[in-house]
């Protein structure tokens, strides 16, 4: 398979333009997470469509330069109309997205069957926007994936203070002067040309995905935004390519949605297994937690008993200590045994040590 990766010039051709969309989207993406604007991008790929549309009818042209700078225009009014119903009413953003995207989408596809209508409807194909037709990507739309998602990474490399001091603290970037409201609308506009890029790989309905799954992935490995940027183009790598060499190697499998199920797949695995945050690694670290504080329940009740008999090779049975420091107590008996706190008097007692007490007085400030 990975022979016909290089070979092969459709597959090479649909990993090329899967690869390039998942560096577009999973880097700007990574400012939609961060901001918790995940749902813009959801807004901006359906407030698209009926840009989309609206273009082949305007000029009959199937270009893709046409129809993303289309997309482009109604995904930038889609976003403005959002911004302007926050700002000039008391409907909140998450409210005023989903009107905006219902709204639009209505409208787009209300456009679409009117194609589909026309004589020109066979000719078309401007449905496969819906949903993502990745095998009939050509070198030309690779020239568009490339050129559009170049000028939107290389304004976020240019604006890269701006945009970082507006995604983690606004209220400060305003007191210092930085003219927040036109840096929001600039970002807000790249991310329009990172989903617009995408539409005709993975479709308006699965776009979303691509913008917000690699960075909400790459969120749980670190804290520094560089980093978390290239974790979230590498996961957009790994997806898109991924998903192609999937999805060419059995019958009937769409690509966008192979892709998608990719994301997925690396959503999963770094909400489980990512150091500090995976669910595995907290679990882990919850239990760790836990024995030191049953070792150290152990060794004070070991300490409180040698106080009240008066002497240290008094023993204790294992069920007297089960009474204040619960069951599972042998097993916190044994780790003290290991570091030379605890030992045994008999078969099932235990006394606490020299270097035990001392353990124990230490850990009580005494």
């Amino acid at each position: 398979m990975i022979e016909e990766l290089f070979s092969d010039y459709t597959l090479r051709t649909v990993a090329l333009g899967a690869a390039l969309l998942g560096v577009v989207s999973g880097s700007l993406g990574t400012y939609a997470v961060l901001r918790r604007q995940a749902l813009l991008g959801d807004a901006i790929s359906h407030a698209a469509l009926p840009g989309i549309a609206l273009a082949f009818l305007l000029t009959a042209s199937k270009a893709p330069v046409v129809l993303t700078l289309g997309a482009a225009l109604a995904g930038w009014a889609g976003t403005l109309l959002v911004m302007a119903v926050v700002r000039t009413t008391r409907v909140k953003s998450d409210s005023a997205l989903a009107i905006v995207l219902s709204v639009f989408f209505g409208v787009g596809l209300v456009l679409l069957t009117h194609l589909q209508r026309s004589a020109d409807a066979s000719q078309a194909g401007l449905d496969r926007y819906l949903f993502g037709q990745a095998a009939a990507l050509l070198e030309r739309d690779l020239v568009t994936i490339g050129l559009f998602g170049g000028v939107a990474l290389g304004v976020a490399l240019a604006c890269w203070k701006e945009f970082k001091l507006l995604s983690f603290d606004p209220d400060f970037a305003a007191t210092i002067g930085l003219r927040v409201r036109a840096y929001d609308v600039l970002l807000t506009g790249l991310l329009v040309l990172a989903v617009v890029v995408g539409l005709q790989t993975v479709g308006v309905v699965l776009m979303s995905a691509m913008v917000v799954a690699p960075a909400a992935a790459a969120r749980q490995w670190t804290d520094r935004l560089g980093v978390m940027m290239a974790l979230a183009a590498l996961f957009g790598v790994v997806a898109g390519v991924g998903g192609a060499v999937v999805s060419s190697s059995a019958e009937r499998m769409p690509t966008g949605p192979t892709i998608v199920l990719w994301l997925t797949g690396l959503v999963v695995v770094s909400l489980l297994a990512a150091p500090r945050r995976g669910l595995v690694w907290r679990f882990a670290a919850d239990r760790r937690r836990a024995g030191r504080l049953r070792l150290g329940a152990a060794l004070a009740d070991l300490d409180a008993l040698a106080v009240r008999h008066g002497s240290l090779e008094h023993g204790h049975s294992v069920s007297v200590l089960e009474l204040t420091a619960g069951r599972g107590v042998g097993r916190s008996l044994a780790a003290l045994e290991e570091r030379g706190w605890a030992q045994r008097t008999a078969e099932d007692e235990w006394a606490i040590t020299e270097a035990g007490r001392d353990e124990a007085r230490r850990r009580r400030g005494g």
